[in-house]
């Protein structure tokens, strides 16, 4: 299939705005459709859940729409579909309810590559619990996961290891089937942060080897909030805090209160864009996402490396740190003998969005041993171009001349 990158922006109000946006693993813009779902959901008639009126069918239509919609995004069953706030308000609250089952002297394992959304939750409930806490580490040369410290982390006692599917920051992708394999062995299991994967390539959770699985939709197109994927028969086994009245049923039982109807019908707005970008004569949702995927992965890596192609020309004034073989089209800068802060300063003049900081991997960020100010992340999207790439290269030589 052909990628037209043109034709896809025109989709993009917020991209009339002129500015090139390298933001996108804070949060990608959102196309139109996705806009419309949400005001077409929330000024409908629509009630809580039911099936007395159409206020009622509506709402329970949306929950069903969203499920389904992430489904085929994840490649779990339906019912395995959990929404949240937030990724992280879906990883403590669940860490809550997995860690009633540990015990003293048990383990938990996470990683120095992850966004603390995937660390500090689990770190607390190991406190709690008393159980020790192991550590996987990363080359900060190489940006590679380090294999021995996976098997010096993993002993029979292990209960649970916590692992990013692609690291926000430098974009490292650790082979995290392999681990969780090595998991199971133990008799732990898998919490995968995918986070940041799950924008830049096709999921398949059970592929992977992920017990839990979390992303967040407003970083592939869609509305702010989180979700969770699992299989059905091991969210059943969890019990949650809740409120008396609420229902047992899986996975309802862990969405406390009142469904954002309207949000989740942005959820599967985005995931239907993303499939229109496929053949349409593929025979299933899931299959036109294997292709789109397929071809925005080729579009964002070809202009990731333009850019470090443009940055090699810079010789020394800038320290690439995303050198992983597997990674994604996320670059980390930093800059000699200048302040990350004022680049980002000096591009956002140029109408040229690439903030800089650490980014909430705090864990990363201090085995990098970067500096306060942080590094310049370069993050491509969907909608990214030719002529951004251009744009943040000149902007780059222009500030560091």
């Amino acid at each position: 299939m052909t990628y037209d990158v043109d034709e896809l922006r025109t989709h993009f109000p917020s991209l009339r705005s002129g500015v090139a946006h390298f933001d996108g693993p804070g949060g990608t813009q959102t196309p139109r459709e996705v806009g419309e779902a949400i005001a077409t959901v929330l000024t409908a008639p629509l009630s809580n859940r039911g099936t007395l009126a159409v206020s009622e069918a509506n709402a329970d239509a949306a929950v069903a729409a969203f499920r389904s919609a992430c489904s085929d995004l994840l490649g779990v069953p339906a019912h395995g579909i959990v929404h949240g706030r937030s990724a992280t308000q879906l990883t403590y609250d669940l860490s809550r309810a997995i860690a009633k089952d540990w015990r003293p002297g048990e383990e938990v394992v996470v990683s120095r590559l992850d966004h603390d959304a995937n660390v500090r939750p689990w770190v607390q409930a190991a406190e709690r619990a008393g159980l020790t806490l192991r550590w996987i580490d990363f080359d900060p040369a190489t940006g590679e996961l380090d294999e021995d410290s996976v098997g010096a982390a993993l002993t029979p006692r292990t209960r649970l290891v916590a692992l990013t599917a692609a690291s926000n920051l430098i974009g490292t992708r650790p082979p995290v089937r392999a681990i969780a394999d090595a998991a199971h062995a133990v008799g732990a299991q898998v919490w995968v942060d995918g986070v940041h994967y799950a924008a830049h390539g096709f999921v398949d959770v059970p592929a992977l080897g992920a017990d839990f699985f979390v992303c967040s939709p407003y970083k592939f197109l869609g509305p702010h909030c989180g979700v969770l994927a699992a299989a059905p028969d091991l969210l059943e086994s969890l019990h949650p805090d809740k409120l008396l009245p609420s229902t047992e049923a899986v996975p309802e039982r862990f969405e406390l209160g009142t469904l954002p109807y309207e949000q989740l019908a942005g959820v599967a707005a985005a995931v239907d864009f993303l499939a229109g970008i496929a053949d349409q004569n593929a025979p299933t949702r899931r299959e036109r996402l294997r292709q789109a995927w397929a071809a925005t992965e080729a579009h964002e890596v070809r202009l990731r490396e333009r850019i470090q192609d443009g940055l090699r020309g810079l010789g020394d004034a800038v320290l690439v740190h995303s050198l992983a073989a597997d990674r994604t089209p996320t670059l980390l800068l930093s800059l000699p003998g200048r302040r990350t802060a004022d680049a980002a300063r000096f591009l956002a003049a140029r109408d040229v969005l690439a903030p800089a900081g650490s980014f909430y991997a705090y864990e990363p960020f201090r085995r990098l041993a970067l500096d306060d100010d942080g590094g310049l992340r370069l993050g491509l999207a969907p909608y990214s171009t030719d002529d951004d790439v251009d744009r943040v290269l000149g902007g780059l030589r222009a500030f560091l001349s």
